[in-house]
């Protein structure tokens, strides 16, 4: 007998086809957050799944259903179908500088997942992030200065004991990784709709840091660092 993991898998590696409202609907939100860290690591060992583009395309024109959304940042060396190893139709994405949440974003996801059926939401930033560094240093410059505003609390919040500089990468990381738990924080508070999902056990909510060295994807512990958005 098969396992739900196995089945899990099998839906999220296919090679051919877009992932149907069945597949998708028999998957746990758990199982789907099990298979997105699975595709990051098949990333990382370069041993991506061959897929048929075209025919998935064809496969997913008339209806999509997702398993997933991603809510990353628009740096070109993040494409969140690449690192998480899915193909087209299996997940909604998301980009935008230094992966802030907004109103628009937010309606976003509650589309992807109270509409279409989304089961798991990932919020994740990435190592020596420019949005991050351009806040730290008070960029300003059009619309670009609201946006980094919304990234400046991460910088009040974050706790680091070296110097407080954009030249510092490991500081840089630190704001990156606190603007990650305080959007998954204003996601809940933000949006009752997705909060209430999350309580009933339809989605999960999780944040994650993408290293850009070795392509790695850390999934974070919210609890551990409970203190760092305090």
């Amino acid at each position: 007998m098969t396992c739900p993991v196995a089945s899990a898998a099998q839906v999220l590696t296919q090679a051919h086809g877009a992932l149907t409202k069945e597949q998708r609907d028999r998957l746990t939100p758990e199982q789907v957050l099990d298979e997105l860290k699975k595709g990051n690591e098949r990333f990382r060992a370069g041993a991506m799944v061959s897929r048929d583009y075209r025919a998935q395309q064809r496969s997913s024109a008339a209806a999509q259903f997702p398993a997933c959304v991603t809510l990353g940042c628009v740096d070109s060396r993040v494409p969140a179908e690449v690192i998480f190893d899915v193909g087209i139709g299996d997940m909604f994405s998301a980009r935008i500088a230094g992966n802030v949440v907004n109103d628009d974003l937010l309606g976003s996801l509650e589309f992807a997942c109270a509409v279409a059926g989304a089961k798991v939401i990932v919020l994740f930033g990435h190592t020596a992030c420019g949005a991050v560094k351009g806040a730290i240093d008070d960029v300003e410059m059009g619309n670009l200065t609201g946006l980094l505003a919304r990234i400046k609390p991460a910088i009040t919040a974050t706790q680091f004991s070296g110097k407080a500089s954009s030249k510092d990468a490991a500081y840089v990381d630190a704001v990156a990784r606190t603007n990650v738990l305080l959007g998954l924080d204003g996601i809940r508070r933000r949006s009752p709709i997705l909060a209430d999902l999350e309580k009933t056990g339809t989605i999960l909510i999780a944040g994650g840091m993408y290293d850009l060295s070795t392509g790695a994807l850390e999934f974070l512990d919210e609890k551990a660092h409970h203190s760092a958005v305090r």
